[in-house]
């Protein structure tokens, strides 16, 4: 079975050396871009399985690279990490706005990183295995071909909305709170952000358009998927 492969974008030499020396050690095959358009073209040449992304890049900005890649249809569904400064709140938010699926602050823990990169490539994969066809009106989650339709045509999801919305239709009608999202979709536990949760709910209406009515916010607790 090949490595995957995973692309690096950052302007620190040394940080890049980090990453790569810990996921090589992890079994990953790592290609690695010190700015956004070298970024975007080893992305299109050759897709990689996911994308670690700083933010603060030279000429180009990390949130500006981040929606080159949603925008492009070749490379719209690579799960995306963003790295941001520790104070940077502004720029997780803004980044999982564009479509990142996650984010890692600086100064990180390889270990943590190495354990959030695993976790997103086994969001496309662990849903697969239901083997199910949910519906519900006009609304098609097709588990085993990973894709969602609204009156028949496809929705472009990343691999964290789409188990987002699998996890939620799995349980119709059953509150899911933000924390026990977090810990199911992301596999966090509760000290994390969970405006994350809602940056994420927030963008799987828009691209669901009319079918985002299934999706109801209970307030001060969650989400549920209306039947």
């Amino acid at each position: 079975m090949p490595k995957q492969r995973i692309l690096v974008v950052d302007d620190e030499a040394d940080v890049v050396e980090l990453i790569e020396f810990n996921l090589r050690s992890a079994g990953f095959d790592v290609v690695s871009a010190e700015d956004g358009p070298t970024a975007l073209k080893k992305a299109k040449d050759q897709p990689p399985d996911l994308v670690v992304l700083d933010v603060m890049l030279p000429g180009m900005e990390g949130t500006e690279v981040c929606k080159s890649l949603r925008r492009d249809p070749a490379t719209s569904s690579i799960p995306i990490i963003m790295l941001t400064a520790k104070a940077g709140e502004i720029d997780r938010i803004l980044g999982l706005e564009l479509g990142a699926d996650d984010y890692v602050t600086k100064p990180f823990s390889p270990r943590e990183l190495v354990l959030r990169i695993r976790g997103l490539l086994r969001r496309g994969q662990a849903t697969e295995a239901a083997g199910e066809r949910m519906q519900s009106g006009d609304l098609v989650v097709d588990i085993p071909r990973h894709q969602v339709l609204v009156k028949g045509k496809p929705v472009d999801l990343t691999a964290t909305e789409f188990k987002l919305i699998t996890i939620l239709i799995q349980r119709k009608g059953r509150v899911q709170s933000r924390d026990q999202l977090l810990q199911d979709v992301w596999e966090y536990d509760s000290m994390i952000d969970t405006r994350t949760v809602d940056t994420h709910m927030r963008r799987l209406r828009e691209k669901l358009g009319p079918a985002s009515r299934y999706l109801d916010t209970v307030r001060g607790v969650g989400y549920r998927f209306l039947d």
